[in-house]
């Protein structure tokens, strides 16, 4: 995670790395997919991280199987944001068959879990600075 995205939240992170993508084709593109997304799906740019798998399937009805590169530049975006790395801890012949919603998914537990651990990282060091001092 860069030290510009610390403390935000995956949804902001999750946004960011959507208008980067879409800014990626056009800022006029960009313009008319989020309103293409409103119009015709009832999406806002603001609901996306809680109605992900709608937000696919519109991509999907606006761009066919074009939206699969949209979604890998999202997904590139996230998790050069993110930095979470998930382990697969199935057999190695068999990969894993993700779908974009299962990736966002996997990559929002992932960071929470990180941002979680770093917080207890700090308290942690408090703490012990705190019987250092008495």
């Amino acid at each position: 995670m860069g030290k510009n995205d610390r403390g935000k939240t995956f949804e902001n992170i999750l946004l960011e790395s959507i208008d980067e993508a879409f800014a990626s084709l056009g800022e006029n593109v960009k313009k008319a997919i989020y309103f293409h997304l409103m119009q015709k799906f009832l999406i806002s740019r603001e609901d996306i991280p809680d109605k992900i798998d709608a937000f696919s399937d519109g991509l999907e009805k606006i761009f066919g199987i074009g939206a699969r590169n949209l979604e890998i530049l999202i997904m590139a975006s996230l998790h050069e944001k993110v930095r979470c790395f998930y382990n697969w801890n199935g057999p190695s012949w068999l990969v894993p068959n993700l779908t974009f919603s299962q990736y966002v998914e996997f990559l929002r537990v992932g960071y929470e879990d990180n941002q979680r651990t770093e917080h207890l990282e700090v308290i942690v060091v408090a703490e012990e600075e705190q019987e250092q001092r008495a």
